[in-house]
């Protein structure tokens, strides 16, 4: 399995040790190539590109089993609106089968909503990220829920 992790920032990390260590191959998505060198000591794949310019994205989706758009520390606005309507509007005619979302209540209607018009499984994270373990923990429980669930 292929993951596209937008967003997790330094929590990310230890989902990214997590799947790795199981054979998944994360492509970790970062605005900042000072952040290149961790990524891939956790074993992930760096991938520069930008939430907010959706088309940086495109390619990153080569592949990809499963969406984690992962914004629960950005503020309100585009990133949980125009900008994830624009990234779901991408999985059309992808690999992904499912997504996970991890926002604002906003966002998680736009995913709700677009996932309902694409056919693919969702999940919406609530779990905080006080505590990194349990929040990775959820992510990697729901990875496993939207890949169970039936398509369509």
């Amino acid at each position: 399995m292929r993951v596209l992790m937008v967003g997790g920032g330094r929590p990310g990390l230890e989902l990214t040790r997590r799947l790795s260590a199981d054979g998944h191959a994360v492509r970790f998505v970062t605005r900042n190539e000072a952040f290149r060198e961790e990524i891939e000591a956790a074993g992930g794949e760096a991938y520069l590109g930008d939430p907010d310019r959706i088309g940086t994205l495109r390619y990153g989706l080569d592949n990809v089993t499963v969406l984690l758009w992962l914004m629960g520390r950005a503020p309100d606005g585009d990133l949980h609106g125009s900008r994830l309507t624009m990234m779901m509007e991408r999985t059309i005619d992808t690999t992904v089968r499912g997504v996970v979302y991890e926002g604002t209540p906003e966002g998680a209607a736009v995913v709700e909503k677009m996932a309902a018009y694409n056919e693919i499984p969702y999940a919406i994270l609530d779990t905080p990220r006080a505590d990194e373990g349990a929040w990775a923990s959820a992510i990697l429980a729901e990875i496993d829920g939207v890949l169970a669930a039936p398509r369509g």
